[in-house]
């Protein structure tokens, strides 16, 4: 895995989304309040193609090499995550069955909070079991949009952002 990070920014109908990735792959995706200078890379400039897909409805699913670092349980859950259906969303104690882990539904959403690849995989599809929106590292707002977007809402229940 390579040291040297690289730093793309894509503008979205959410805000600033900063995207990092190292020679190999991508390695966040997280939203940002401010921006600094950029030094995109090929996996940058593919994850921002593939963004600007997901925005237009043109994109499900994101096909790119990601990496994050965490532990064994953490990977169980990220990898989880990557296989919520577009337009879907599961609660965490759903989650915590899928994953064999049907005891830690706290350590489950905790694992789903540490996320750095949002969007890309899409923590935001996991809820409350009844079926209120908990806890986004992105804002609740964002999760919201994001579900009503997924969900056939053209515009996402887009709000006026000023750029």
């Amino acid at each position: 895995m390579g040291t040297t990070l690289f730093t793309s920014y894509y503008l979205c109908p959410l805000g600033t989304i900063e995207i990092k990735a190292n020679d190999t792959s991508v390695v966040s995706v997280l939203f940002a309040e401010s921006v600094s200078i950029e030094n995109p890379n090929e996996w940058t400039k593919c994850c921002i193609l593939q963004l600007e897909e997901y925005f237009a409805k043109k994109r499900t699913i994101f096909e790119l090499p990601l990496h994050q670092d965490g532990t064994a349980f953490q990977q169980k859950i990220w990898d989880a995550l990557l296989k919520i259906p577009y337009g879907r969303t599961i609660s965490y104690k759903e989650l915590a069955l899928k994953t064999g882990k049907a005891g830690s539904v706290r350590a489950v959403g905790t694992a789903n909070g540490q996320n750095q690849l949002l969007l890309v995989v899409p923590c935001h599809r996991v809820i409350g079991h009844d079926g209120a929106l908990t806890g986004y590292a992105g804002e609740l707002w964002r999760k919201k949009w994001l579900i009503d977007f997924e969900n056939g809402d053209k515009n996402g229940k887009q709000l006026d952002l000023v750029y």
